[in-house]
């Protein structure tokens, strides 16, 4: 990868506006500012970046009000961390500046939490995770603007290269995250992890024992939104993070073999579809339900004599798995997690209906059991073809555009799409004069299985009249009003 051949890009950026009033605090407070990191590192691939980080010999905090005041914008104090962040008014390209002292760092054995002293640029990059995030430039020169660029991070970036400024046995141990965002940046920038940093990821992947869930999920979802998420979940299993982080992940990998009958490697199988849906979706919660639609296929493993393997009922037990795995993640635990979970335990349908005669029954109930995700599952379940027989995956796409055709014929019909049932269970103990119980589930459920099997239209009217006869069979009798 190319970065650009100047630093035209960075010079302009730095003539806007907002960035002009940083440059005239500093100048008030006498305070050196620079621009550090990820913006910087962004300008030269050509890359946008919407919030830039400053570092400023002195106190950001005091820098940070004194910016907020010249721009009218909002301004969040963080004083343990002795950072400040400006929320820049909207329509100014940028949306975010966030400003620390430049500091140098120590860390203990069992933190990743610094203690911090004050210090100059040079501590401030020696800190940073990446050669190609320590580069700074001073924003008070835009005219003769300087990339600041100790560890040859410039270098690194025309190479391709995650590497680490200072020993990468230091910057892991002191801050394990690193190893993530090494892998996650690799990932989003295609880039290789330097041999010797990756031996150290490697050496001190025990270390990542100690950093909280919520901040390996947010890793984990940059990864998954990245435009191949399968370059991040290979390194992750290649330096041995995998099997500590994600466990049931690790235990998809690798083949069997009985009796001359394997199995696919159903870890590079999730990738595969992975990757396929991140062509076509950027959805993060599509691609969680990509990533784990076959996760409970490792506890579901058997032989069977005659058959070969068999993954009997892993797609409901992936759904039962799809909680346990999001809570350990600290990810919502709400209609997003529901939604993962229902498309996980519903993959197999589309595929049994495209290997089967697609029956309008067996339409009705996968529209009335997807909901408004079916359109979600069909692109799932697009994406988990993955055979190396083109001729079968041809078929398949194609048997899924059949179905996604009967799926809209019905739909227009049936109207049964979050279907509501046109009799409710407060109108059955009514008629029949009942307190809710077993007769009004069993109407409840006549009524539903007779629409979905197409024996009455989707209509009250004939709800009604299945009702009353199915009250009568039960030895119901009709309330008759005075």
């Amino acid at each position: 990868m190319q970065t650009m051949n100047s630093t035209d890009k960075i010079i302009s950026e730095l003539n806007q506006p907002a960035i002009r009033s940083v440059a005239k605090t500093s100048i008030l407070t006498q305070m050196r500012v620079f621009v550090i990191g990820g913006w910087v590192r962004d300008m030269l691939l050509g890359r946008e970046s919407k919030d830039i980080d400053f570092v400023v010999e002195g106190s950001g905090i005091e820098v940070a009000e004194q910016v907020g005041r010249l721009l009218n914008a909002k301004v969040s104090v963080f004083k343990n961390f002795g950072t400040a962040m400006v929320k820049l008014p909207e329509g100014m390209g940028i949306q975010e500046f966030e400003f620390v002292g430049a500091r140098r760092e120590s860390y203990r054995s069992d933190s990743r939490k610094p203690i911090v002293e004050d210090g100059s640029l040079e501590d401030d990059q020696n800190r940073r995770d990446f050669t190609i995030n320590a580069m700074a430039v001073a924003i008070t020169e835009p005219q003769g603007a300087q990339i600041i660029d100790p560890f040859n991070g410039l270098s690194d970036l025309d190479a391709g290269i995650i590497r680490t400024p200072l020993s990468p046995d230091i910057t892991f141990s002191d801050d394990p995250l690193r190893m993530l965002r090494a892998i996650r940046f690799a990932t989003q920038l295609n880039f290789k992890i330097e041999s010797k940093t990756f031996r150290s990821i490697e050496a001190n992947k025990e270390r990542i024992r100690i950093i909280s869930a919520e901040r390996i999920a947010t890793e984990l979802n940059k990864i998954i939104l990245s435009p191949r998420p399968s370059i991040g979940f290979k390194l992750l299993e290649t330096t041995g993070l995998l099997k500590i982080i994600f466990p049931e992940l690790q235990a998809l990998k690798g083949k069997e073999t009985r009796d001359n009958r394997s199995h696919k490697d159903n870890f590079y199988h999730t990738l595969e579809v992975l990757d396929n849906l991140s062509q076509h979706s950027d959805q993060l919660y599509l691609r969680w339900a990509a990533l784990l639609h076959d996760i409970a296929k490792a506890p579901t493993k058997r032989y069977v004599e005659g058959l070969g393997w068999t993954f009997h009922g892993h797609e409901a037990l992936g759904a039962r798995m799809v909680p346990r795995i999001f809570s350990r993640f600290k990810l919502p635990m709400n209609e997003n997690m529901r939604y993962v979970q229902k498309l996980v335990e519903l993959h197999l349908r589309p595929i049994a209906l495209v290997e089967d005669i697609v029956t309008d029954s067996a339409v009705r109930r996968l529209l009335f059991d997807a909901g408004n995700d079916v359109d979600d599952l069909m692109t799932l379940c697009h994406a988990d073809i993955t055979s190396k027989n083109e001729m079968k995956v041809v078929r398949f796409h194609r048997n899924f555009e059949y179905v996604k055709i009967k799926l809209r014929e019905i739909e227009e019909k049936d109207r049964v799409r979050n279907w509501q049932p046109p009799i409710d269970g407060i109108e059955i103990m009514k008629t029949f004069n009942i307190e809710a119980g077993r007769e009004v589930g069993i109407i409840k459920k006549a009524i539903r299985e007779a629409i979905l099997e197409g024996l009455i239209p989707n209509s009250h009217e004939e709800a009604y009249q299945l009702m009353l006869n199915e009250g009568l069979r039960l030895g119901l009798t009709v309330q008759k009003n005075d």
